[in-house]
């Protein structure tokens, strides 16, 4: 059985961030996602909810990856 082809239906960029602590990268996230879901293009994900983990919240600092969409 042949696969289906896949079919984007909205455009798709994909964008890493990468810098030293304390230099905005997660607000910057937030605030991507946020512009983004004004347009209603993508969902808003707060700083609160990306950084997620206890060792996180506690030190005030990113220390996994995080994918939103």
């Amino acid at each position: 059985m042949a696969k289906q082809k896949f079919e984007r239906k909205k455009p798709h960029v994909n964008v890493g961030t990468i810098g030293h602590v304390d230099h905005g990268k997660t607000t910057l996230t937030a605030a991507i996602t946020k512009t983004l879901a004004t347009r209603g293009l993508a969902q808003f994900v707060a700083f609160d909810q990306i950084d997620r983990a206890p060792e996180e919240r506690e030190r005030g600092i990113t220390i996994a990856t995080a994918h939103v969409e």
